[in-house]
């Protein structure tokens, strides 16, 4: 092993275990799209695996999808392998077995992997391996019936990928590239030629020929069984970061973050076949002949029949989505996601698509006037629609910045809230653009709050703002507001609440001249959006939703039956509650249930450690980066440049059982790839984000 050579990264990191799903809440049809870990053919099926939300089976080659999850425990799929008629998945949990086509699941074999997040699968005859984060690689001879360590002298058990080529197993670790010529009890290095071999994410085999995708440095080729590799990358961008890579007769195909990639020259030149695919984060492929599946990070499924030359969206019925807002306008529901704008008229039943002429997908913000849709992106600015979503137009003149998080109507005047410009005022429906920031002293603007003529602008570092004179100035009444990162703020009457990343949630009973916290019940202070119903408040936190009826003097939990408890976004109908999740799409439960009820506490802490990514991503110049800790533990998290130099250490203390969340801010630091590492006791992690400016 190389001495002094380290990098690491980790796919993912669980948010929660969910609690099981019982009928108090439901999800609903959409919206459509998410993050696909993995995707795989069955015969004529195919499998798409997701980030908390099970398994999804199609069998029109993507166009339509059916959640095929029974008995699937852990919603996170990371890696299938298909032996036979039968199919494993890979997991937080373990490995999960179905035998009917993905109908029921079951754990497969002994308890001995159930403590291990397995991503990756390699299979060779009857023998069946597994690759796990932190134990190793697994050996199965028995179709998953029961399992045994192969690890032999194998210096490193943090498994990122796994293949057998031939008779050779090989296992990408966070430390190297190994291989074993005798079933895992014996293994030697073999990554000679690979500056970063503890970067690999990805095999492939095609004949005599092994490629090997690296987060960092592109695609690797041998041609002597992994005896030697060169870098082989004509044509890839730079840093590409290759996490999923597939054959197709003597193609070879590279999934990066810039689309798909095409080589028919045995990895000699590269060309991107992107027509079509508009999501550059590609981090799984599958191919059957002519047919390509391609699972992205954000944005879902696209499929191509003809070997990658056209891709489109293959999403309906993928409810994997990660909620940004959700906003209510009469019979009229809108979602905003990172798959774009989505609209139901039947109380959330069932979703439609909005997206024609949106090119930022990333919707953060959405108001609705009498005849005009507005929307706010992540980087494209403020579009608008006329005819209730079937087309956008971009109205950004004036706007400076574009990554607009906030948008608000005061009678028919138009606010944005920007990360990074401010507040900004359109008068005419968003044709023009006027900075509105004179006192606003930090300009990462998150949301926007309207009561009678008043407006409240949350920051992400500097509080809460208000003006009296539409925009014109703001001054800074927060006395006893504690947290400076505000992310939700909600009006009901003469009462004002706040909500803050880690300081719960804020009252105010005089115009936000004074603030008290209110947070008595709440299990969770990161509350990412307010709502109200009635008399009754409902807040979303990382533990899922809470109730209040005595006017946030005491919270509630309201989560069971609640897939997946990360709640991003409520708003309330006239008789139900939507609650918008990350990455879980859109959840409904009737308000009667909630509000003549005592809801069910959620008793569970986080029953494994975990990091998250951070949110959002790229980002600038701050980010939010989350972790669980399911026992006592000595945490650091720390930050790494691209070169494994130390930038900065968030945490270095013993930490109490729960789920944290710490701000960085890069604002000292160039724009480029950074990583953070979690270390808790035994259990490390790491991952990667992207700070642009």
């Amino acid at each position: 092993m190389k001495s002094g050579t380290w990098i690491f990264f980790s796919l993912c990191a669980a948010i929660a275990n969910p609690q099981p799903v019982v009928a108090q809440w439901t999800q609903t049809n959409g919206p459509y799209g998410g993050n696909v870990y993995c995707v795989t053919f069955l015969g004529t099926r195919v499998f798409a695996g997701t980030n908390g939300n099970g398994v999804f089976m199609s069998t029109d080659n993507g166009s339509n999808w059916t959640r095929v999850s029974s008995g699937l425990s852990n919603p996170y799929v990371y890696a299938f392998a298909v032996s036979g008629a039968d199919i494993y998945a890979g997991t937080d949990a373990g490995v999960f077995r179905s035998t009917n086509n993905g109908t029921t699941w079951a754990e497969s074999g002994s308890p001995a992997l159930s403590s291990y997040t397995v991503q990756s699968f390699a299979t060779s005859g009857a023998d069946l391996y597994a690759g796990a984060l932190g134990g190793g690689v697994f050996l199965s001879t028995n179709s998953g019936a029961s399992w045994a360590p192969v690890n032999g002298n194998l210096p490193d058990t943090s498994i990122q990928a796994l293949a057998v080529s031939g008779s050779g197993l090989f296992a990408a670790s966070q430390t190297g590239v190994f291989r074993s010529t005798d079933r895992g009890a014996h293994w030697t290095e073999a990554d000679s030629g690979i500056v970063f071999p503890g970067d690999i994410r990805a095999f492939a085999f095609s004949g005599t020929d092994l490629f090997a995708g690296s987060d960092l440095e592109g695609v690797f080729h041998s041609t002597n069984n992994g005896a030697s590799w060169t870098g082989t990358n004509s044509g890839l961008p730079d840093f590409p970061g290759v996490y999923a890579l597939a054959v197709s007769g003597t193609n070879i195909l590279a999934g990066i973050y810039g689309g798909v990639y095409l080589s028919t020259n045995g990895g000699g030149t590269w060309t991107g076949i992107n027509a079509g695919l508009t999501t550059p984060y590609v981090q799984s492929l599958a191919a059957s002949g002519t047919v390509l599946i391609a699972g992205t990070q954000n944005s879902g499924v696209y499929h191509s029949s003809d070997g990658g030359g056209q891709w489109a969206e293959a999403n309906a019925g993928l409810t994997n989505t990660w909620i940004n807002v959700l906003t209510i306008s009469g019979s009229d529901i809108f979602a905003g996601s990172v798959s774009g704008a989505f609209h139901s008229s039947d109380g959330g039943k069932n979703w439609n698509e909005m997206n024609s002429g949106l090119t930022d997908k990333s919707v953060y913000a959405i108001a609705v006037s009498t005849t005009r849709i507005f929307a706010g992106t992540q980087n494209g600015g403020v579009f608008v629609s006329s005819n209730h979503g079937t087309d956008w137009t971009p109205v950004n003149s004036g706007l400076t910045n574009k990554s607009v998080f906030a948008l608000a109507l005061l009678d028919s005047t138009l606010i944005a809230g920007t990360y990074g410009g401010g507040v900004f005022i359109s008068t005419n429906s968003g044709s023009h653009w006027t900075p509105a920031d004179s006192g606003l002293t930090s300009h990462l603007v998150r949301t926007i709050g309207v009561s009678g003529a008043d407006l409240y602008a949350g920051t992400a570092t500097g509080g809460l703002f208000l003006s009296t004179n539409r925009g014109v100035t703001w001054t800074h009444p927060d006395t006893g507001l504690t947290s400076s990162e505000i992310r939700a703020f909600l009006v009901s009457g003469a009462d004002l609440y706040a909500g803050t990343n880690g300081g719960g949630i804020f009252h105010s009973t005089n115009r936000g001249g004074s603030w008290t916290a209110t947070n008595t019940g709440l299990t969770d202070l990161y509350v990412g959006s307010l709502a109200r119903a009635g008399t009754s408040l409902f807040a979303a936190t990382g533990d899922g939703p809470f109730i209040s009826t005595n006017g946030g003097a005491t919270w509630t939990a309201a989560d069971t039956g609640l897939a997946g408890n990360y709640v991003t976004a409520l708003a309330a109908t006239a008789n139900d509650l939507l609650a918008g999740t990350l990455y879980q799409g859109i959840w409904s439960r009737p308000l009667s249930e909630m509000t003549t009820a005592v809801p069910f506490a959620s008793a569970s802490g986080p029953r494994r450690f975990g990091l998250d990514q951070n949110y959002p991503n790229p980002f600038n110049p701050t980010t939010t980066i989350g972790y669980q800790l399911p026992a006592v533990s000595d945490v650091q998290l720390v930050v790494y440049d691209i070169l494994g130099r130390e930038v900065a250490v968030l945490v270095h203390a013993v930490k109490q059982p729960g789920a944290y969340r710490v701000r960085f801010d890069g604002s000292q630091l160039a724009s480029g790839v950074y990583f953070y590492r979690l270390t808790a006791g035994s259990f490390v992690q790491t991952r990667k984000f992207l700070m642009v400016k």
